[in-house]
């Protein structure tokens, strides 16, 4: 696990700018078109808020095992990230600044969940990569995240770019992704924190997550 040594979107911006120095200028235009029209379709108004209250679930992890949501809340808060697939660099830096911060995490009380629309044999591989010691939930055809409002259908030009590549990761050939969101999840199922932001180059900040963390301790 590499030493982390900055905040995460710092790093972000960091493979943003690399990729953007390396891809042809029009496959970058129709990356940033996409977000922007995600940015304008109200996703992110419309997804679950804080405040709001979740249903349970139970999805299976990168071992085949079947998790429940209401099993790991009798523990404390849980901390939902959802990531859009191992492929993708953005969300492989994002699980191993989770991973940094699982410690403190756990100090808090709280349990670390990470969801994927990837079938369980490919989280087991980014699992593996990323040296992740917090589960990673297949979220089959974004079912969970589809009830959080925060899948969206890619456009006809990032269908033809990704050419099948998320059917293969996920089973299924709907061209869906969630919005790399996470979420506090707290007693009675009540959310205490969302980060919900439309551009998949920003994921909330693992330390103020903890910083949530800990007010909800104080209480």
């Amino acid at each position: 696990m590499k030493k982390i040594q900055s905040p995460l979107s710092i790093s972000l911006n960091n493979i943003q700018q690399a990729w953007t120095k390396e891809t042809d200028s029009a496959i970058v235009r129709k990356f940033n078109n996409a977000i922007e029209e995600l940015n304008t379709s109200g996703i992110a108004k419309t997804a679950l808020q804080v405040g709001d209250k979740v249903m349970d679930f139970e999805l299976k992890n990168a071992s085949d095992k079947m998790v429940k949501l209401s099993d790991i809340l009798q523990k404390g808060p849980v901390v939902l990230t959802w990531y859009r697939g191992g492929w993708c660099p953005y969300c492989n830096i994002q699980l191993q600044y989770m991973q940094h911060q699982l410690p403190q995490f756990k100090e808090q009380g709280a349990t670390l969940v990470a969801l994927t629309p990837e079938l369980p044999d490919k989280s087991l591989n980014t699992k593996e990569k990323n040296e992740l010691e917090f589960e990673i939930l297949t979220d089959l055809n974004n079912d969970v995240a589809r009830k959080f409002g925060i899948v969206f259908t890619l456009n006809n030009e990032l269908i033809k770019i990704y050419n099948g590549r998320l059917e293969t990761f996920n089973g299924v050939d709907t061209n869906e992704l969630p919005i790399p969101a996470t979420y506090v999840i707290g007693q009675g199922y009540i959310i205490k924190y969302a980060f919900v932001d439309p551009n998949h180059r920003h994921r909330a900040e693992p330390t103020h997550i903890l910083s949530i963390l800990k007010t909800l301790k104080a209480i």
